[in-house]
This record gives structure tokens, sequence and C-alpha cells, in this order.
């Protein structure tokens, strides 16, 4: 059967696509631009068509994995709520559960980019994205009154760094955190920099955080994916 002709659009998009389902199942390191190509029975010059080398490929398969769940993030973020509820909701669903594929597609970019400037590049601007969209919406609850946080910056580099944390002991040594104490940790987490008790509600309506809070990607009112982060 024929394939479908695609528009370079639709077909650089298939492409990061497989790209990204083979480093997830091969590792940075060791996926090759014949696996790609292979996955989706195409020529590897179809592939260096679109990306002239393997470095370039991975870069943009990291910034298409993580534009997405910047969207994703931007959305909760977003919401008319209050600043808390949605920083719960963009916490617990940024929170790893040490099964997330994205987050061991982040820990290998980590990795990988300490040698790819390329890959470091996107990594660390697509960083700075996170941090800065859970700092406005910081400044936005201290400005209205709900908290007080004197630097939101420095509050948004902490919970990143504390949940980031958390994603590479429970993506590598899965089993050594349950699921239940590590999003219990990323609550009482954003309540310390929030400045709140340790036991106040983080939620809308004065609804305490329990065992049985919605978990990363599935907040009080959306259903999602885990975060490539």
């Amino acid at each position: 059967m024929a394939r479908v002709r695609l528009s370079v659009a639709e077909r650089r998009d298939e492409l990061l696509r497989a790209a990204v389902e083979q480093i997830e199942a091969r590792g940075v390191a060791a996926v090759r631009i014949s696996d790609v190509a292979s996955a989706l029975g195409v020529s590897n010059a179809l592939v260096l068509y679109h990306f002239s080398s393997k470095e370039q490929l991975v870069a943009a398969a990291f910034a298409h994995a993580a534009e997405a769940d910047l969207a994703q993030l931007r959305q909760l973020l977003g919401r008319r709520s209050t600043a808390v509820r949605r920083l719960r909701a963009a916490v617990r669903w940024y929170a790893p559960t040490g099964q997330a594929k994205g987050w061991r597609l982040w820990i290998e970019g980590w990795a990988v980019s300490l040698r790819d400037p390329e890959l470091r590049r996107v990594a660390a601007s697509l960083d700075r994205e996170w941090k800065a969209a859970l700092a406005r919406v910081i400044e936005e609850g201290a400005a209205a009154g709900e908290f007080r946080c004197a630097d939101p910056v420095a509050a948004a580099w902490r919970l990143t760094a504390f949940l980031d944390g958390l994603a590479v002991q429970t993506t590598a040594y899965v089993g050594s955190l349950s699921r239940t104490a590590m999003l219990r940790w990323a609550d009482e987490a954003l309540a310390r920099e929030l400045g709140l008790p340790a036991d106040a509600p983080l939620t809308a309506g004065g609804e305490a955080a329990t065992e049985g809070s919605p978990g990363p990607g599935h907040d009080e009112a959306t259903e999602g994916g885990d975060p490539a982060r």
C-alpha cells in the first residue's frame, strides 16, 4: 500500500514523534537515525533531509516532547481559579510517579547535554520557561494576598529543583518511594514555598490534600499524561 503523502510539517511531526519513542526505548546514546527511519518504514535519507544529523534530531525531538507539556502547564496555570489551586494542580502534574516516560527522557537529556551544546541550549531554554511560568503564578497569588512570598523566582527554582531531584530518585530507583509519600512531599514543598502551614488546605473550598487526591496528570478537573520533565 502506498504511503500517504504528507506535508513538510506533517512529516517533520511524524519523525519527531517516532524519535521520541525510539529515545524512550533505546536511550539517547544508543538511538540511531536508522532506528527512526525503520520505525516509520522510510529511508535514512528522508530523516536526514529534515534533520541534518542525529544531534539535531535528538534536540528537536526533546523540544517537541517538552513543548507539548509546556502547553499543558500553561493550561493548568491559566485557569480561572485561585493561584494556590492552580499551583497545586501544576505541581502534582509535574511531580514524578517513577514510571513516567517523560521523566526518563529528561534525565537522558540532562546527561547527554553535558557534552552536546545544542541539546544543552534547548534543555536550558525549556527549563527557564517552566520556572518562569510557575514564578508568574506565585507572584499573582502573593499580589492577591493569598500567601506571602518575597521572591517568586527563587521559590519556583527551589520547587522545581526539589521535584527534579525526586524524579531522578524515583525514576532511577523504581519503588524507592511510594506514590503517596512522593505526592505528600510535593504538597509540603509547595506549602513551604508559599509560607503556608504544612497542614494548610491547598485546594479551593478548604479541601485538604489527602492520599486519595489526584496525582500527576490527574488534577481536580483534567486528566492528562505524565509530563516530559
